[in-house]
C-alpha cells in the first residue's frame, strides 16, 4: 500500500467529503453535510489558506490530510498545521500515516513552510507515538486554548 500524496482538486469533492464524514462519524465530531462542504470546497478551488492530499491511489483514496497555513514570527515565516489526518479503519497499522507524516513535511518544506503544527488527544497514546516516531515533539511549555467565535 502507498501513501502518495495527491494535492486535491476540485473534481475530488465527493471522493474527499466522503472520507471527511467518515472521519467525523469515527470520531464523534460533529458536523453537516453542508458544513464540511463549505470547508472543504475552497480549499480545492485554490483558497490559499490551506491544502487537502489523498493519501493512496487518486482512484479510490485510503485518506486524506488537511493542513492549514499561517504566519509565525517564532519559526520565521509561514508554518503550517495538520487539521485532520484520517486513514480507513482496513488499511491501519500497515505503515501508511507514518509515510505520510514523513513525505508531507518534505513537500511543505519544499514550498517554503518553516513549521508543521499538529494537535493530539492527551489519552490517545497510539497517535502521540506515531507522531514522536515521525519526529513531532511535544512543546511542554504550550496547551492549545480555543475561543469559538
Amino acid at each position: 500500500m502507498s501513501a502518495a500524496l495527491h494535492l486535491a482538486k476540485p473534481e475530488d469533492l465527493d471522493k474527499v467529503l466522503a472520507l471527511v464524514a467518515a472521519f467525523h462519524t469515527e470520531m464523534d465530531i460533529p458536523s453537516s453535510e453542508d458544513s464540511r462542504k463549505a470547508a472543504i470546497e475552497p480549499l480545492l478551488n485554490g483558497i490559499p489558506y490551506g491544502a487537502v492530499y489523498l493519501v493512496g491511489p487518486t482512484r479510490a483514496p485510503v485518506g486524506y490530510v488537511v493542513v492549514t497555513f499561517s504566519w509565525s514570527v517564532e519559526f520565521g515565516g509561514m508554518d503550517g498545521a495538520i487539521d485532520e489526518l484520517y486513514i480507513r479503519p482496513p488499511v491501519r497499522k500497515r505503515g501508511i500515516a507514518t509515510e505520510v507524516l514523513i513525505a508531507l513535511p518534505k513537500t511543505l518544506a519544499e514550498a517554503g513552510i518553516a513549521a508543521l503544527h499538529l494537535e493530539v488527544d492527551r489519552e490517545d497514546e497510539s497517535a502521540q507515538r506515531l507522531y514522536a516516531r515521525t519526529r513531532f515533539k511535544a512543546r511542554d511549555r504550550y496547551m492549545l486554548m480555543t475561543k469559538e467565535l
